[in-house]
């Protein structure tokens, strides 16, 4: 699920989804415990020496010692099975009534990857039955996510969170850091975009000259990378005065219920383009066409921060769609768009018209309801995380 402005945020127990433009990799959502049948709780008398991450961070005023975490096999592939075990010890008779999370997160933002929260022990370790001065062990398995991702973990109840005691040793919103999962996140894809003497006609038909002298880029699952069920084609060129984008979309079953301009049209099937025009990672642009031609544009001071609706892009668009619109019962073969984007309207942009070399960064998506229901995000930079607006993985976009 994806609301405004596209965002996961791991809040207390649950996860909040608040958005513009929806993103399908929000992870499971947590969900109230459930207890096995009663088992022992098992004790050891000290950690294991060998320990991925050795912490020492305490909540409750001390009362819990988070020992650390062993990561098995630390080197796994993305998409590979990695087996988490936690070490905790009670100094002092701990709290009632709290349960157990762990989450994976994006190290910079603390923004949700994927959501692991269990019963400790499988419901046979309740954090007040613990024993004082004995350490108990959780294990437990999460996937090896693509790119980094930093374990948090905690206590949660009702509508809190177990304090930790020193905020040098969590991540916002009582999660103590954990081990850091995963290598380096693949390099950032560049795009040269050509300047153009004649404008493409913006009629939805990718048959200008312009766009034949446009490299031709396809667009990959916006979550792994990984080959989408649809194609997703997407060139670009500019002049003096705009940024030409055009997309050619593969799709049986072109439709769309919403017809306002800046209506969630991110809800249904849309493609977009997201613009940092000075690279800050703060400042930047978003912008959507659905098949209905229904435009949708926003301005961001910072990431998720000041979403301006007010905004006017300026931009023209032109759609073509290659079968019956909203006609489920009939095959299509899919859509086309043209956007032509002003520069003298973006946030800001370092030279009208770019100069030969700049460098922005940006990003394209596509977002496809399979029977109109399950949802593929598809993009030109994969982000490795359920959120559009991770700044950090947008590509390079290179003015010739």
């Amino acid at each position: 699920m994806r609301v405004h402005p596209c965002v996961l945020l791991p809040l207390l127990s649950s996860l909040v989804l608040v958005g513009a433009c929806r993103d399908e990799q929000a992870g499971p959502a947590h969900r109230a415990p459930r207890l096995p049948a009663p088992t022992t709780l098992r004790t050891l008398d000290a950690a294991p020496a060998e320990l991925t991450l050795r912490s020492g961070a305490t909540f409750a005023g001390g009362a819990i010692v988070y020992l650390g975490t062993r990561v098995t096999p630390e080197k796994a592939q993305p998409g590979q099975p990695v087996k988490l075990a936690h070490y905790f010890q009670a100094v002092r008779a701990p709290p009632q009534g709290f349960h157990f999370f762990v989450h994976v997160v994006e190290p910079e933002s603390g923004q949700m990857i994927s959501n692991a929260d269990h019963e400790f022990q499988d419901g046979a370790a309740p954090l007040e039955t613990w024993p004082v001065g004995k350490v108990v062990e959780d294990v437990h398995s999460v996937t090896m996510p693509g790119s980094p991702g930093r374990v948090v973990l905690g206590f949660w109840r009702d509508d809190e969170r177990l304090a930790v005691d020193n905020p040098r040793v969590q991540l916002g919103a009582n999660r103590v850091r954990g081990p850091l999962l995963g290598g380096e996140p693949p390099a950032l894809p560049e795009y040269t975009v050509t300047r153009v003497k004649k404008a493409p006609v913006l009629d939805g038909v990718l048959d200008d000259e312009a766009w034949k002298g446009a490299k031709p880029v396809t667009l990959v699952g916006s979550f792994d990378g990984r080959a989408p069920r649809l194609r997703t084609q997407a060139r670009l060129v500019y002049d003096d005065a705009y940024l030409y984008v055009a997309f050619d979309v593969e799709d049986p079953d072109v439709w769309g219920t919403l017809r306002n301009r800046d209506d969630s049209i991110y809800e249904q099937e849309v493609v977009e383009v997201f613009l940092d025009a000075n690279a800050d990672g703060r400042t930047y642009n978003e912008l959507e066409v659905s098949p209905h031609n229904v435009l949708f544009d926003a301005y961001f001071p910072a990431r998720r921060q000041g979403m301006d609706l007010s905004w006017d892009s300026g931009m023209k668009t032109a759609v073509k769609v290659r079968g019956t619109l909203d006609d489920a019962s009939d095959r299509d073969e899919g859509w086309s768009v043209e956007l032509a984007i002003p520069f003298k309207n973006l946030a800001e942009v370092p030279h009208i018209p770019p100069e030969p070399g700049e460098r922005w960064r940006f990003n394209l998506y596509r977002l496809e309801h399979h029977d109109r229901r399950q949802v593929e995000g598809q993009a030109f930079s994969p982000l490795f995380i359920g959120d559009f607006h991770a700044l950090p993985r947008f590509a390079w976009l290179i003015f010739q």
